[in-house]
């Protein structure tokens, strides 16, 4: 049986890969500062977009997913290990993105994917320190629609 703790931490680190999605699909990207630790590593990699230290991703973003019109990141079966102030995760997310097609209309890809996390308690709260894309498929993604 879980304790309080437990309950509240897993119910915490599920609403911070919530407050991730959110803030990618509304273009927020200055709310990731609320999401990842300042001195985080992002690996965009396995659908060709940069890796880094998390400002120059959150950076990146701002521009690499401006032609996307729009996405949405859902995430589940998030499978969490946690010790103490430390955690790792394995969060399942499905994203279908609309971009522009060839002939002037647009249609929806599909990016299957897996999140691989290193979470930290801060005093603020728990931020994520590491996260590594995971790719598991595509679907309808038109030539040169992804970065890289």
């Amino acid at each position: 049986m879980m304790t309080l703790q437990e309950i509240s931490d897993r119910l915490e680190l599920e609403k911070l890969t919530h407050d991730y999605s959110h803030a990618i699909d509304t273009r927020d990207f200055d709310a990731l500062n609320e999401v990842f630790t300042p001195d985080a590593f992002v690996d965009y990699s396995a659908f060709g977009a940069p890796s880094g230290d998390f400002p120059y991703v959150r950076d990146w973003l701002k521009t690499g997913m401006a032609p996307f019109r729009r996405t949405h990141h859902m995430v589940a079966n998030h499978r969490f290990v946690i010790d103490g102030d430390r955690a790792t995760g394995r969060v399942m997310c499905f994203n279908p993105m609309e971009v522009p097609a060839a002939d002037g209309t647009c249609q929806v890809m599909f990016l299957g994917l897996f999140y691989i996390d290193e979470y930290v308690r801060t005093p603020a709260g728990w931020r994520i320190k590491s996260r590594v894309e995971e790719a598991t498929y595509t679907h309808n993604v038109p030539e040169g629609a992804m970065p890289g």
